[in-house]
């Protein structure tokens, strides 16, 4: 906190004449807030003013979704609401797919949006819309800021909803008046509780009466195994998860949100489970005790809803209480904070521990041998020589060539599924960020530049489609404005190619998945980026050290992989199977 605040502070009984968008700024430098991500309009340029006074940090965007993807990939990063603003109508409706991402997936927002003076409310205003009621559903909270001298309490209120529980996006919905408009605020109304600048605010402990019953659950199986979802990152809660699994020698299994709960290259890491998998859904027919950690069960976890037949006793620690049960019978809810959650079962059964890793030592010991077998069976594809360039093989280059520290953005979909599938992260925490919320293509970008913007010093490479990239094109000057030296992988196989691989295993013929062949090297050149183009696998290594060793600009390598559909996903998708009643599904 500057020194200005600190005096001002200090002098509670004064007033401070303030426009209600200098208002909103002077919550936000006292929140500490990192970059802020937007396009501004007339109804917000008190706001922008106040924005550039106090010099804060503040991102021109070409598309609003693109600042509600790179504020969501930030908060991720650094555990700080993401902040981002829209003019009135269009910049408003273009923040739903992003608000909904975030949503989703418990990350936590605050956006503020511009809206038309209320003197003058459906008189046919430039622009207007009902954009309360559209923004609404897609956010956790929407504000509307009636009076210049509530902002501060509004904004305060904001941050509060944003952090607490399941995080999420709050939209605070500002009128042209209330932005413009002054009031004199005592110095005393200045001010915001710093536990809400962070997520999650204030955690919440599991019933001692659930966790004492869980844990003599968990005491009497031979063959447990942790489920664990996106909520071990909100949590941050990769230290307890750890000491819990090590101590009672447990299996740790992940989802596409929740890798990086333990690293991968842990010896008790069950890898990747539902629609894709390496060994970890062998382990779920196998355990007599499952125990969901932060994960909604949703249908890519339980491939469908298809994975738990109910014979096997669950433990669910969530934090939302409506997600227990939602999707999948628990026997025993856990309604709390991962982190805290864990740090009790861990209390309960501490006496055991001994005797636990005794009695599940061989179990413990086939989980390094089973991946070791995976690997094995995946050397064709780890290893591949072919041309065009085999996924597996991008993916293992990026094992190979990636440091520790670094970071992994995944677009939707095919980027998501081969990564997560694929990847291993070396430590345990946020180093494979995939947009599982909303699933949405188009994260690739904005989200690698959020991510770097967080960790300016650490190699950040995103990997998005062609098409993907398409979406997102006009960002690269955004990033190459925001100096952010991020390396983009565009998987160029000129197809929609998650649609193309469904339209394959469905029907084998094909409508509106094609896309035109492009050299996205060169149209990274001409944005002024780094752009690298590879056709060839014995050069993907080069190619990745080469874009991560330039840190003036972005770099985008351009990797021509198969245009084969039938090898175009990582597995079998089980959406294209029919599974009659007491089939087995791939």
């Amino acid at each position: 906190m500057s020194s200005s605040i600190a005096i001002a502070e200090n002098n509670r009984t004064g007033v401070r004449s303030l426009t209600g968008g200098e208002a909103i700024v002077e919550i936000l430098e006292r929140a500490e807030v990192g970059p802020m991500f937007g396009m501004g309009g007339f109804q917000l340029l008190p706001f922008y003013e106040a924005v550039r006074r106090k010099g804060l940090t503040h991102h021109l965007i070409n598309d609003e979704r693109c600042g509600v993807f790179a504020a969501d990939a930030y908060a991720r990063m650094t555990g700080k609401p993401g902040v981002c603003d829209a003019t009135l109508g269009p910049g408003a409706t273009n923040l739903v797919t992003g608000l909904v991402e975030s949503l989703n997936a418990g990350v936590p927002q605050v956006i503020f949006t511009g809206d038309t003076h209320r003197d003058h409310s459906w008189k046919n205003m430039t622009q207007e819309s009902r954009q309360l009621e559209i923004l609404r559903p897609a956010a956790k909270e929407v504000i509307r800021v009636e009076q210049v001298r509530r902002v501060p309490e509004l904004v305060r209120r904001a941050f509060a909803v944003a952090t607490a529980g399941r995080p999420g996006p709050v939209v605070v919905d500002v009128p042209e008046d209330v932005a413009h408009d002054s009031f004199d605020f005592p110095f005393a109304d200045l001010w915001i509780d710093p536990v809400t600048a962070r997520f999650p605010a204030y955690r919440a402990r599991p019933a001692a009466g659930d966790v004492e019953r869980a844990a003599a659950l968990i005491a009497q199986a031979e063959r447990p195994l942790l489920l664990v979802g996106g909520g071990i990152h909100l949590s941050q809660a990769y230290d307890a998860l750890q000491a819990f699994a090590e101590a009672q020698s447990i299996p740790v299994a992940h989802t596409l949100s929740g890798k990086g709960a333990v690293a991968c290259t842990h010896a008790l890491s069950a890898g990747l489970f539902g629609r894709y998998s390496r060994i970890a859904n062998d382990l779920i027919e196998q355990t007599d005790c499952l125990i969901v950690v932060g994960c909604k069960l949703g249908e890519i976890a339980t491939k469908r809803f298809q994975l738990f037949d109910g014979s096997v006793p669950l433990i669910h620690l969530e934090v939302l209480p409506e997600e227990i049960g939602r999707t999948t019978r628990c026997d025993h809810p856990l309604v709390g904070d991962a982190a805290l959650g864990l740090e009790d079962l861990a209390a309960a059964l501490r006496g055991e521990g001994k005797s636990a890793r005794l009695a599940r030592a061989d179990y413990a010991a086939e989980v390094p041998l089973r991946m070791a077998e995976w690997r094995r069976g995946a050397t064709d594809r780890l290893e591949s020589k072919e041309t065009p360039i085999n996924m597996g093989r991008l993916l293992n280059e990026l094992n190979r060539e990636m440091p520790a520290e670094s970071v992994l953005v995944v677009d939707g979909g095919f980027a998501a599924h081969w990564g997560g599938l694929f990847y291993d992260s070396k430590l345990a925490g946020r180093r494979f960020l995939a947009d599982r919320g909303f699933a949405s293509i188009g994260y690739g970008l904005p989200g690698a530049m959020g991510a770097q913007l967080a960790v300016p010093d650490q190699p950040v490479v995103g990997v998005t489609g062609d098409g993907g990239f398409n979406m997102m094109i006009g960002e690269l000057e955004t990033a190459r404005r925001a100096k952010t030296p991020f390396t983009l992988i565009i998987v160029n196989n000129a197809a929609s190619g998650y649609v193309k691989a469904l339209q394959h295993s469905m029907y084998g013929e094909y409508q509106s998945s094609d896309l035109i062949e492009m050299n996205y090297a060169e149209i990274a050149q001409d944005f002024g980026c780094h752009g690298l183009r590879v056709t060839d696998p014995a050069e993907l290594g080069a190619a990745i050290r080469a874009a991560n060793a330039e840190r003036g600009r972005p770099s985008v390598i351009d990797v021509v992989v198969t245009r084969d559909p039938a090898r175009m996903l990582p597995g079998v998708d089980n959406r294209t199977l029919k599974v009659n009643k007491g089939d087995r599904p791939v």
